[in-house]
């Protein structure tokens, strides 16, 4: 992308780096898939994720509509996208994907993007359901919005922690 102004408001955070942030209210974050996309919500204040939605489309002009109602429902402060990397932290094609769709995320929605290290998002999700005692087959359909939780909660936890927890 060559949008230099959506390029700076995404914003890479690495752990222990978390910026001061001055925005307080609701948060929407997002675990991106190639098929699908999970959707959570959170407000700052809180520092709690819920499960919001799954965006079940391949078409960006569909996932991008449905995103677009969901931010003017929710009228977010900023947005989290999780980054997916090998164990090692290197990157992979998921990891290029998420960042081109935080990209248009910010480009499209005039709105600052945080990028999430989601490592272990998606087994951390799978545990939860199955200890919710939901059978691995309905899990599919809750799978990707419960790993955007994660994502989520995991920003809060450590944001939280590094800046409120002496």
């Amino acid at each position: 992308m060559t949008d230099t102004s959506a390029q700076q408001s995404v914003q890479l955070l690495k752990t222990g780096q978390l910026p001061n942030l001055s925005e307080q209210g609701t948060v929407l974050a997002f675990d991106f898939g190639q098929k699908r996309i999970g959707v959570a919500i959170g407000d700052t204040a809180l520092g709690l994720a819920h499960p919001l939605t799954t965006i079940n489309s391949e078409k960006n002009e569909q996932r991008f509509s449905l995103i677009s109602t969901l931010i003017e429902n929710w009228q977010p402060v900023f947005l989290v996208v999780g980054l997916p990397c090998h164990m090692d932290g290197s990157a992979h094609e998921m990891t290029r994907l998420s960042q081109r769709f935080a990209q248009r995320l910010s480009g499209r929605f005039s709105m600052r993007v945080l990028l999430v290290d989601e490592r272990y998002t998606s087994k951390t999700a799978c545990a939860a359901l199955h200890q919710a005692g939901i059978s691995a087959k309905k899990q599919k359909q809750y799978l990707d919005q419960v790993a955007a939780q994660h994502i989520l909660q995991s920003f809060f936890d450590e944001y939280y922690a590094q800046h409120f927890i002496a």
